[in-house]
């Protein structure tokens, strides 16, 4: 596993970090990780993020599959206090 060491971070930045540490009672390398999993993706995610988006598109491409009527939604609301 590799080490990451940051140096000139801006006292500001530090405090923040430190104070959101404290909040998710981590350490500040722990929340440091954490930050980075959130915001850095992975190269297996940016392939199920494509692999979605295909899926997404193919939905898509075949349109609404929708059977019957659609009722709007105070007609079905309605109805359901009339039961």
């Amino acid at each position: 596993m590799a080490t990451l060491y940051v140096e000139n971070v801006p006292d500001a930045l530090y405090e923040a970090l430190r104070a959101r540490a404290r909040q998710h009672r981590k350490s500040i390398a722990a929340e440091v990780l954490s930050l980075l999993s959130e915001n850095i993706p992975t190269t297996e995610e940016l392939k199920r993020r494509r692999q979605f988006l295909k899926q997404l598109a193919r939905f898509r491409a075949q349109g609404a599959s929708t059977k019957g009527v659609l009722h709007r939604t105070e007609e079905v609301l309605r109805e359901d206090h009339q039961r």
